[in-house]
């Protein structure tokens, strides 16, 4: 090799070891320069221990609580005084005797009525005052002649008991057709048929002959008011349509004449 080689290799090495020299000298500065900063903020403290405490937010004003109440003294109240006493109504009976005034008992408008208002005598009664055949006054609506027509008690009474006993189970407490709208007797004066009735006063229920009525199976001719004067005296029920008061009252005109009917 001649000199000029051996000079330019060692040029070449020269280099090379300063560039390493340089090279660890910079990694050396970069961490010697590391490690000073890391010092430094390891000795400087964060925060000033003798320094005073921050000073807190500003809080909002808290209202101070209320007052307990006052103790409140009850005055003694008198008690509301008493409802007055209410006003008892009588209760109107259905069933009850005469209005004000009125007697229930009366003069008997015939010999076979009691003194008692819409009362009939008993069979042994009429047969012990010999008391067979009684009457009443009838009208035709044809002539308009009036006269006066006779039953006998017993055969006619026995007539309305054997219609009564032979239907009673279909009546259902119900007055039949033929009791509602009953037949007339014929006229003997002009001889027109089904047209004389009894006669009947309105204005005077005391006066109606209630055995005459009974023993021609008239008394569906009586007005719903009439009914309702003979329930009111006997005790009945009178309330409801008038087939039901109808009926009763035939049965009860029944059971005075004959108290023993087996009509229950």
């Amino acid at each position: 090799m001649d000199r000029g080689e051996r000079e330019s290799n060692e040029e070449k090495k020269r280099k090379h070891s300063d560039n390493d020299d340089g090279r660890e000298h910079s990694v050396k500065a970069k961490t010697s320069s590391s490690l000073e900063e890391k010092r430094d903020i390891i000795q400087e403290p964060l925060f000033d221990l003798n320094s005073s405490p921050p000073p807190e937010p500003p809080s909002e004003p808290v209202d101070p609580p209320p007052p307990p109440p006052s103790p409140v003294t009850q005055q003694p109240v008198d008690p509301p005084p008493p409802p007055p006493p209410a006003k008892s109504r009588r209760r109107r009976n259905p069933t009850q005797g005469p209005g004000e005034g009125k007697s229930e008992f009366i003069a008997p408008p015939f010999p076979w009525a009691t003194d008692r208002r819409a009362t009939i005598h008993s069979l042994n009664y009429l047969s012990n005052n010999d008391i067979h055949t009684i009457m009443g006054n009838v009208q035709c609506k044809r002539c308009d002649e009036k006269f006066t027509l006779e039953f006998n008690v017993n055969e006619k009474f026995y007539e309305v008991m054997g219609f009564i006993m032979e239907k009673k189970d279909e009546m259902h407490d119900r007055a039949p057709n033929v009791w509602m709208n009953p037949t007339l007797q014929n006229c003997n004066l002009c001889g027109q048929q089904n047209c004389v009735k009894p006669i009947i006063i309105p204005k005077n229920k005391k006066a109606i002959n209630w055995l005459f009525l009974l023993l021609g199976q008239w008394i569906g001719l009586c007005s719903i008011d009439e009914l309702k004067y003979f329930c009111k005296h006997n005790k009945n029920h009178r309330t409801g349509a008038k087939d039901r008061v109808l009926y009763s009252t035939y049965i009860a005109l029944c059971k005075q004449l004959f108290p023993d009917a087996p009509f229950d």
